[in-house]
């Protein structure tokens, strides 16, 4: 027997909670790569802009983790309304 289709609602829900994952991931590797840059840079001119653009990084990498616990928290809210 198929597996019964999902309705509009649903649908719509599960796209937005792998928008909002992806959106998390993105903007934590963005943050980390920003953050870890001036470590790596090998030019000076690099890791002296990277190192200016630091607290870019912090706010891409705190948003990132913010969008992350928001998306644990709806997945943990939809799986207590299915049996």
């Amino acid at each position: 027997m198929p597996a019964p289709l999902d309705t509009p609602r649903q649908a719509a829900t599960t796209k937005a909670q792998k928008e909002l994952l992806f959106k998390s991931v993105t903007l934590a590797m963005i943050g980390l790569v920003i953050l870890l840059a001036p470590y790596v840079a090998r030019s000076a001119s690099v890791r002296d802009l990277m190192g200016q653009a630091a607290l870019v990084g912090w706010f891409a990498l705190v948003l990132g983790i913010a969008f992350g616990v928001q998306y644990g928290l709806r997945r943990a809210k939809a799986g207590r309304r299915q049996p």
